[in-house]
């Protein structure tokens, strides 16, 4: 089973984000969020964020959300994290002798996927 969420246009550059989400890919949830509240960068607070939504989603996802969570918190683990560039905003910073310096503002796309380690299927004999 698998689960995920994806944050766009986040305010913050791509090559920040990554140094976060490595931190996080292939542990499970609860030692991800414990590495999240430890690390001091801009973007742990908005990583912490997005697993929590993707693991929200894996927990009440399909139609009968009255039946209570279809999986466990401890079973999850983050199977695939990634983060794109997204769309530059572009302004610009006056420089000597009438002069102008474009200053590119980068903002990024993330994608937490989480799931549950499943057994390997029983292999047929050919």
């Amino acid at each position: 089973m698998e689960s995920k969420a994806i944050a766009r246009h986040m305010h913050i550059s791509p090559r920040k984000m990554r140094l976060v989400v490595d931190l996080i890919r292939g542990r499970n949830v609860e030692s991800a969020f414990t590495i999240l509240r430890a690390t001091r960068k801009k973007a742990s607070p908005m990583v912490e964020k997005l697993l929590r939504s993707a693991v929200a989603n894996a927990l009440y996802s399909g139609d009968d959300v009255e039946e209570g969570p279809k999986v466990s918190v401890d079973e999850l683990f983050v199977k695939r994290a990634f983060v794109d560039g997204g769309p530059i905003i572009k302004r610009f910073r006056p420089r000597s002798m009438g002069r102008a310096t474009r200053i590119r503002k980068r903002t990024s796309h993330c994608t937490i996927i989480v799931g549950t380690k499943t057994a390997p299927a029983a292999q047929t004999a050919s």
